[in-house]
């Protein structure tokens, strides 16, 4: 059943699983993907966590805690999503000490609330990275405009990060250069920069989803072609950037000093459209020292029918500039997709954030114990 998550491992791509919830933990099952699926890191994303939480599997005896102590909503909702992130940690320790902080990582994201508060994201990444105390831990910070200083400044204090929703190519220049300037500055500080690790989160299905829907209102011959191709070529040209930044004389400067280099990690890769192989952007975007990270259902899809038959990223940037120069030529701004997709992103998230807090709350009252 394996033989293709084995076939993506060999070619350098690490799997992530991105899904986590208590049940998942205490059952056995996240143990049971390390060991039969080349699961090798886990993500969250407060829609996981709502989702999770307000399941309610696993979580009605820390609840039922948390109400006893009148703990605020906020505090609640800490204190349950680090405990998991805490024990999922220790889970993937493993995996971490072999691959030498590579890959066994748990990834756990800043109150998306403070999306567009540079110093706000900042306290709140140490907070987060001492209350889940484990050093397999990734902080993520999205790559807002504010969130780009606070990416430099928490990687500055030797704190890993994993950057999320980017969807442009120039934001994820960005990203990289926020990433290297935080290097530079533990570095002058005298930190160890073999201990700190990052990922950018370059975001897929969505980027398809927006420009189909663009290609779709057209309805031309030559925008019926153009679908489902933007994506793909919008994370290889991706690659191809990360290639030419890591590749770079500031670069091996860092190299020198045992730096590593910021993994490209493929998210949003469940594919949307059931038009589409459900493994597209897991087959097509096989490259080097990259993540994938999955959802349990396109875990499942690539170990049944995924073929991997090989790096089919580079000697592809070519053929990506033509497919996203075809979909410019039919009138759609690559520009304000991707902005709209950055504040959509943050949008859903504050919003799953926001339901969380309304059924964490629920939950609390409901518990509470009564008075006298």
């Amino acid at each position: 059943m394996t033989d293709a998550l084995k076939r993506l491992s060999d070619e350098g791509v690490a799997i992530w699983l991105d899904d986590l919830s208590r049940k998942r933990i205490t059952s056995g099952n996240l143990s049971e993907l390390l060991d039969q699926s080349h699961v090798v890191g886990v993500t969250t994303n407060p829609s996981i966590f709502q989702k999770a939480i307000s399941g309610g599997d696993g979580y009605e005896a820390q609840l039922t805690d948390l109400a006893a102590r009148k703990v605020t909503v906020e505090e609640a909702i800490r204190m349950i999503t680090t405990a998991d992130v805490r024990d999922a940690a220790d889970i993937l320790r493993p995996v971490f000490d072999a691959t030498q902080g590579q890959d066994g990582r748990v990834s756990i994201e800043v109150d998306p609330r403070l999306a567009h508060n540079t110093a706000a994201t900042i306290a709140e990444a140490k907070q987060l990275a001492w209350l889940v105390d484990r050093p397999n831990t990734l902080i993520k910070i999205p790559a807002t405009k504010a969130g780009l200083p606070a990416i430099t400044e928490t990687i500055a204090r030797g704190i890993s990060v994993n950057v999320t929703l980017i969807f442009s190519l120039e934001r994820y220049r960005e990203v990289m250069e926020a990433y290297v300037a935080g290097l530079e500055k533990a570095q002058a500080a005298g930190l160890d920069l073999a201990q700190i690790h990052s990922v950018a989160s370059f975001f897929v299905s969505r980027v398809d989803t927006e420009i189909d829907k663009r290609l779709d209102a057209l309805g031309t011959p030559e925008a019926k072609e153009a679908r489902g191709k933007a994506a793909l070529a919008n994370a290889r040209l991706a690659y191809e950037a990360y290639e030419e930044v890591f590749g770079s004389e500031r670069w091996a400067a860092l190299d020198r000093a045992q730096a590593n280099k910021q993994r490209p990690l493929w998210a949003s890769t469940g594919v949307k459209d059931p038009a589409y192989k459900d493994t597209l952007y897991v087959d097509e975007l096989v490259a080097p020292n990259t993540v994938n990270t999955m959802p349990e259902a396109t875990l499942e899809a690539t170990a049944d029918h995924g073929r991997i038959t090989g790096d089919t990223v580079r000697g592809t940037y070519e053929q990506a500039r033509a497919e996203l120069a075809a979909v410019a030529k039919l009138g759609i701004s690559y520009d304000e997709v991707v902005q709209l997709l950055e504040d959509e992103g943050v949008e859903k998230f504050e919003a799953s954030w926001n339901d969380l807090l309304a059924s964490t709350e629920a939950e609390l009252k409901r518990l509470a114990p009564s008075e006298g």
